[in-house]
Formats: C-alpha cells, sequence, structure tokens
C-alpha cells in the first residue's frame, strides 16, 4: 500500500521534523534518557501502574473488588490483543519507518526494521491506561497520562510519525472498550469465585484481622460491654 506520508509539506511530516527535530538540540543525556524512557521505562512504569492498582484495590476490599480486579486483569490481556490485531494491519499499510523516507531524522534508537504504522508502544500503553480507567479513574488518569508521553518519546526519537502513535492509541483504546463488556462477564463471575476461596481469596480481598478466630474463644469487649461489666 502506497506510504501515508512522502511529502515534507504533509502536516504528519511537518510535526515529525518538528518535534524530532528538538532532540537536535538536546544535551546528549537527555536524548539517552528519553531513549530508555521511551522505549522501556514508560512499559515497566504502566505494568507497576496496574500492580499498583490491584494492590489498592485488594487492600481496600471494597464490595465491588471482585468487578475491579477483573477488569484489571482484562487490561494487559487487552494490551495483548490489541497488538496482535496490530500484526495484520501493519502488513496491510506496509508504511516504512520515517527514517527510511525522510531525510535529517536524528534516530535516537537503532535496529527498527519493521513497518511503522501503528506503534506497538502506543498501542499497548494507551491500552494499559484506558483499561485502568475502567477500573480505577485515578489510576486511569495517570495510566492515560503516561501514555501521551509514550507517544510523544516515539516521534522525540525518530522512529514513528505522529499519526503513527495516534493510530496506536485509537487501536488500544478501541480494544478495552468495545471488548469490555464481554470481558466483564466473562471475568467478573470468575474473581467473585476466586475471592469466595479460602486459599486464593487473597487475590480479590486482603484477609480481615478476624479470620482464623478459633470458634468459642472471647473477644475484645466493646466500650458498652465494659461498661455494663463494670
Amino acid at each position: 500500500m502506497a506510504v501515508l506520508a512522502e511529502s515534507g509539506s504533509n502536516p504528519d511530516v511537518d510535526l515529525l521534523y518538528d518535534i524530532n527535530g528538538l532532540a537536535k538540540d538536546a544535551p546528549h543525556w537527555f536524548d539517552r534518557a528519553v531513549e530508555l524512557v521511551g522505549e522501556y521505562g514508560l512499559l515497566v512504569t504502566m505494568v507497576l501502574l496496574v500492580v499498583g492498582c490491584w494492590w489498592s484495590v485488594r487492600r481496600r476490599g471494597d464490595a465491588d473488588a471482585a468487578a475491579t480486579t477483573a477488569a484489571l486483569v482484562w487490561t494487559p490481556l487487552a494490551a495483548a490483543i490489541a497488538v496482535l490485531v496490530n500484526i495484520p494491519i501493519r502488513g496491510f499499510v506496509e508504511r516504512p519507518r520515517p527514517f527510511l523516507t525522510h531525510q535529517g531524522i536524528d534516530v535516537l534508537v537503532s535496529g527498527k526494521t519493521d513497518y511503522s504504522f501503528v506503534s506497538d508502544h502506543a498501542t499497548i500503553t494507551m491500552a494499559l491506561g484506558v483499561g485502568l480507567f475502567v477500573a480505577n479513574r485515578r489510576f486511569g488518569l495517570a495510566g492515560i497520562g503516561l501514555a501521551l508521553v509514550e507517544g510523544f518519546c516515539r516521534v522525540y526519537m525518530g522512529v514513528h510519525y505522529p499519526t503513527d502513535v495516534v493510530g496506536g492509541f485509537a487501536l488500544g483504546t478501541a480494544v478495552v472498550l468495545l471488548l469490555s463488556p464481554l470481558a466483564t462477564a466473562v471475568l467478573t463471575p470468575v474473581m467473585k469465585a476466586v475471592e469466595g476461596s479460602p486459599r486464593v481469596g487473597w487475590i480479590v480481598r486482603r484477609r480481615s484481622a478476624t479470620v482464623g478466630v478459633v470458634p468459642g474463644a472471647r473477644t475484645p469487649m466493646d466500650p458498652e460491654e465494659r461498661d455494663l461489666a463494670a
């Protein structure tokens, strides 16, 4: 298929040069930091954010803990499905990386020989961010913010056009939201069953302090009972 952006007069290419051009004036250590963050750091941070959200839900033990945990289980699954969906999209569009068709691109990471549209990194991070938003608004907003930073980094690094990133955002969001009702219907009963299990229920809800009290054992009296006893 024809390349989506070939001319410097194309707004997509103009924005590519504007963002990537910032790397030419930045110090080397900053470019190196963006490379590490954009290639690995933000992906790891997103995973830690999902784990942190799960830990928070488990610690609180709200009534809807099972449903929230189901949404968190769906989040990485949705990201994986979105990446799989991207495989035929890349093969159909066959868009070369921007540094292969445009001169003067400052490439911060080497070894990128596959097609450019759409960005896997943008797809994964936005899928995780939107999935988190479905589960928990506070964590979700943080995740979506990190996904936007990831998209900027991919263009800054010279390995993607801006529309590659936007396409990844759209793909990740679409997979999460379109399949979320089905995933919730399947995963929520499973998480409720897990919650009720004496062995693995800790995955959904932290055990209360009263668990493990020996039947018939005396428990501390509340203030009213102490007053009556006095």
